[in-house]
């Protein structure tokens, strides 16, 4: 292959052939001719196929994918009405039923934790577990459709319950420990668990932090408890009423077995970021998410059975039900409990050969983070096991690619994918088929009909425009609780436009659907008609030597130019002088529009982001333009509230 220039679209990775025709996707393409006689030519016709033919391509997928149905459906899609559309109307099944159908002696989990902890279970042991936390939630009183809330950390534990939970037919909800009180009872109020699983502790950044007070709080306060399983780890428990230990529930052992329910019944509840206002509880259906996640982990992540598969999260991100998924392909799944930073970033890199991982998952800013800092992993690592690295929360710029093909493996397959907690998957990601390009994304996900749509409701090709869905997907929310009437639903995602999906990003699709995403379209920089997303805007700050961070925000609303302020995070021992805020705005006269030379340039100590890592862009966006910082932001849902603090002093 012919060298490239650098920049945005140049090939960085081509799939061998050889390795391209023994994919999954490959195989459910050749399944296809011989079962369906249908034959594509190429990864874009099959696409094509997939949602002009919704019904025909998750039919195929849930027999290509053996689903065990109790009842089969009457049919595949009863109305394609958004919201509202009706899948596998009359099939009944279980997701957990599918998590551990093989019960085997293979490898299906390996636990690693910051503080050195490790522990690795055998299909057969994860089953065996199930069946003794589903045994002790029965005997708690949890039957079909109860909440079962988990605050855990990503252990074992955690995956035990929300499967034993599952095949209960009840409804599973978790936050991670180091959510604050408030935070977590935002969430876990809204549904009114009957049983809460809770660690009193746990390792981060190189210490233990006891979390028996706020526990005990945090139980107090949800009056909807009948029980309360604890966790021990900080040494003795708290005092709860109704506390048991985990050990107590999981103790006696009963017969696995699975409660048949409704395709679309009530699986688990994840919910939106929350930064203003209460978090929007989302209903997610058996299902619907065992089609889509069978669909993306084993043909657009080419996952296979045995295959070593680690997605670094919390029990707070969708992230986290999507690798605990992998047991669905009966991957291997890794899971790692602690900062991914400690004590250094070259942690998550050292994981991949300790424990022989295939596919790595991470986000963009854990990326940019160690492109910034210099790393170099290949240069100290093996990494042979190494196939595959996903990433996602935030749009990974070109700069991100380019530090992947040199500083971890040339050879590696990249996949930037984008999609969100509202349909816990991605609707646009990787293709084991096609070439990966820097800064782009490869394609558009297997029936998900992604579209480019300007202000006047029109898709568009080779333009930024709002991302929609314009038809149904199976991993749309079931509802949101405590929304009887759907309003609040409708609300998020169809308000704009009747019928259609609104996902609130800014995004370009290309002719052979490839994309590269923008940034949260209500806090795109619209200056004098020229719009940008942020995620270019930071691309060309951080060239800037001195800046190590940045979030831009523009004050202006439809219609109207606003002011646009740049705050930045500086190098130890720069500061923001006359002469580095005129080369920022310099680089950004040249290298975006002269439209986009800031009006502010403020220097913080650190960015808002929330405990997911996303920055605070419409919430800041919101404070300048006139908001009260309480109506504004929610404290509780950020990494670092501090640093609204320190933000607010550099406005002034």
């Amino acid at each position: 292959m012919a060298e490239e220039p650098a920049g945005p679209g140049r090939v960085l990775w081509e799939p061998p052939r050889a390795w391209a025709e023994a994919s999954n996707l490959a195989a459910f393409m050749r399944w296809l001719a011989e079962r369906r006689g249908l034959d594509f030519d190429g990864y874009a016709e099959l696409w094509r196929w997939s949602v002009e033919r919704l019904e025909d391509f998750w039919g195929a997928l849930a027999e290509y994918f053996e689903v065990r149905f109790d009842a089969p459906p009457e049919r595949v899609l009863a109305s394609r009405a958004m919201p509202g559309a009706r899948w596998f109307e009359g099939a009944r099944l279980n997701y957990a039923e599918h998590a551990l159908r093989r019960p085997d002696e293979r490898p299906a989990l390996v636990y690693r934790s910051e503080d050195g902890g490790r522990e690795a279970l055998t299909r057969a042991e994860v089953a065996a577990r199930v069946a003794r936390a589903r045994a002790g939630l029965r005997r708690l009183g949890v039957g079909r459709g109860d909440r079962v809330a988990g605050f855990l950390g990503n252990s074992p534990e955690a995956i035990v319950s929300m499967l034993a939970t599952a095949s209960l037919g009840a409804i599973w909800s978790s936050c991670p420990p180091e959510f604050g009180a408030a935070s977590v009872l935002d969430r876990f109020r809204q549904i009114e668990p009957k049983v809460l699983v809770a660690t009193d502790g746990y390792p981060y950044n190189g210490r233990f932090h006891d979390r028996r007070e706020v526990l005990a709080g945090i139980a107090a306060a949800l009056p909807s408890l009948a029980a309360v399983a604890v966790l021990p780890r900080a040494g003795a428990a708290p005092e709860l009423a109704g506390a048991i230990s985990f050990a107590e529930l999981v103790a006696e052992p009963e017969p696995l077995a699975f409660e048949p329910v409704p395709f679309d019944h009530p699986l688990w509840i994840l919910y939106s970021s929350g930064t203003t206002g209460l978090p929007k509880p989302i209903v997610h259906g058996h299902g619907g998410i065992l089609l889509e996640h069978l669909k993306k982990l084993a043909l657009h992540t080419d996952l296979s059975p045995g295959d070593r598969y680690y997605w670094y999260s919390t029990t707070g991100w969708m992230m986290w039900n999507y690798n605990v998924s992998g047991l669905l392909v009966d991957a291997t799944v890794v899971i790692y409990e602690g900062a991914p930073a400690w004590p250094d970033l070259m942690r998550q890199f050292r994981l991949i050969d300790e424990e022989r991982i295939g596919y790595f998952g991470t986000s963009a800013p854990f990326l940019l983070a160690c492109r910034r800092a210099g790393i170099s992993p290949r240069a100290e690592l093996a990494l042979d096991s190494l196939v595959g690295i996903g990433s996602t929360g935030a749009p990974l710029p070109v700069e991100g690619f380019e530090w992947v093909y040199e500083h971890v493996k040339p050879e590696v397959w990249l996949g930037s994918m984008s999609g969100g907690t509202d349909v816990c998957t991605a609707f646009v990601g990787s293709c084991p088929l096609l070439p990966v390009r820097a800064g782009e994304i490869q394609s558009i996900a297997l029936g998900v009909k992604a579209e480019a749509w300007d202000e006047t409701g029109r898709p568009v090709i080779d333009e930024v425009g709002e991302l929609v869905i314009a038809a149904p997907m199976p991993s749309m929310p079931v509802f949101f609780w405590g929304d009887p009437d759907g309003r609040r639903y409708r609300e998020s995602y169809f308000e704009t436009y009747e019928g259609v999906w609104r996902h609130g990003d800014w995004i370009r699709f290309d002719r052979e659907g490839r994309s590269v995403i923008y940034g949260r379209s209500d806090s795109t920089l619209n200056r004098g008609g020229v719009r940008i997303g942020t995620s270019e805007l930071y691309s060309a700050v951080e060239t800037v030597p001195g800046i190590v961070d940045a979030l831009a925000v523009d004050t202006g609303a439809l219609g109207r130019e606003g002011e646009l302020w740049l705050f930045v995070v500086l190098a130890e021992g720069t500061a923001l002088d006359e002469a580095l805020a005129g080369r920022l705005r310099s680089t950004l006269r040249e290298r975006l529009s002269p439209r986009h030379v800031p009006d502010e340039i403020r220097a913080i100590p650190e960015v808002p982001k929330t405990l997911s890592g996303k920055k605070l862009e419409v919430p800041i966006k919101r404070i300048l333009t006139g908001t009260p910082v309480e109506r504004a932001v929610n404290l509780g849902t950020l990494a670092n509230p501090r640093s609204i603090e320190a933000l607010l002093a550099a406005i002034g």
